[in-house]
């Protein structure tokens, strides 16, 4: 029987603190630091951070529907940004850093829909949800320097999340939940 794997593509900001979130989950295979959604063929961080190649930093994550669905991914995804700010996220500013759910198939397309008209509806955010949803065009892996950057630079890491804003969000927005 051969297995049958899904893949989600995902521009949450900066795409260090958005490989953690994922690789925790059971049913999740493997998430890796890249570039989305531009016309720039193999892309550098310094030419997508200049904001000229249409890329957004992102994450692409494969996972087995039959562990944990695609709808479970887009809660945890929905959990790791401000989805109402459309100028990028936290600290991060412009058009690389700007939120995406890139999908793979009309299904994908459809859940993320919902899940994003259910958040507008629930009124959990003061303002607009401004999350693109894109079809899914291109992802090149980012350097293996930016890979798993949360184990290699821990305290680095843990700094940049608090400093940037994204901890103190998440935990201001979603405390009431886990």
């Amino acid at each position: 029987m051969k297995e049958k794997y899904e893949t989600a593509t995902f521009a949450g900001g900066c795409f260090w603190c958005m490989i953690q979130p994922f690789q925790q989950q059971k049913g999740v295979l493997h998430v890796i630091a890249g570039y989305a959604g531009g016309k720039e063929k193999n892309p550098t961080y310094e030419q997508v951070v200049s904001h000229r190649t249409g890329h957004r930093e992102a994450v692409q994550i494969l996972f087995d529907p039959r562990k944990i669905s695609y709808k479970k991914i887009l809660d945890i995804f929905w959990r790791q940004i401000d989805p109402t700010d459309a100028g990028g996220q936290f600290a991060d500013r412009g058009e690389s850093y700007k939120t995406a759910i890139y999908y793979h198939s009309e299904e994908q397309r459809k859940l993320g829909e919902t899940s994003k008209r259910e958040l507008e509806k629930s009124k959990k955010f003061n303002n607009s949800i401004m999350t693109e949803i894109l079809p899914y065009t291109t992802f090149y892996p980012a350097e293996e320097y930016h890979q798993d950057y949360y184990k290699k630079h821990p305290v680095q890491y843990k700094m940049y999340k608090i400093m940037s804003g994204r901890a103190g969000f998440q935990e201001k927005m979603w405390k009431d939940k886990k």
